[in-house]
């Protein structure tokens, strides 16, 4: 059975590559064209967002070179601790709303310096898989259709990433080995 799913696995990708075009053809479409048309408005897509995107990456980078980010951890530190939230993860917190790179970045730190198999390791790695960079997701996806209204969006992708952090430490907590 392992050997089954591991070859669907290696072969899926390459097997939906060959039969979308030989689906099309078979039903008449022009294949190249298509290609062409999809890849000029991505193309287009992307220089519309690519403003958005920019401006997200200035903002997130400042924070983390400015160390208002570590500031912001160090003054919430203490709610932190009142909450048994280990004061290492706060940072995870404040970052992936809004980067995923940057989130992956204090990931892997955390993980480094604390072991995967840690506490702080499984709680990292549980709130990584649990959450989403809604800002970044709110910039791109409605910065590439123009919709400026973004408050309820916004807050519910906040409250979700709530909902992820702390479900994310009640089951670290409460099914720690």
């Amino acid at each position: 059975m392992t050997a089954l799913v591991k070859a669907l696995s290696e072969w899926a990708l390459p097997a939906l590559l060959f039969f979308i075009p030989l689906y099309g053809l078979a039903r008449g479409v022009r294949i190249y064209e298509c290609f062409v048309a999809g890849a000029e408005e991505g193309l287009r897509v992307g220089i519309t967002i690519l403003p958005y995107l920019v401006g997200m990456f200035v903002v997130v980078g400042a924070l983390r070179a400015s160390g208002a980010m570590d500031g912001l951890a160090g003054l919430l530190a203490p709610v932190a601790g009142a909450l048994d939230i280990p004061v290492e993860v706060v940072p995870l917190m404040l970052i992936r709303p809004l980067s995923g790179g940057g989130a992956l970045g204090v990931t892997a730190d955390l993980l480094s310096r604390f072991g995967p198999d840690s506490f702080i390791g499984r709680l990292a790695s549980a709130m990584q898989g649990s959450t989403d960079t809604t800002l970044y997701v709110l910039t791109l996806y409605f910065g590439s259709v123009g919709i400026r209204r973004t408050r309820h969006a916004l807050l519910a992708g906040l409250v979700g990433d709530l909902a992820g952090f702390v479900g994310a430490l009640y089951i670290c907590t409460r099914w720690a080995p």
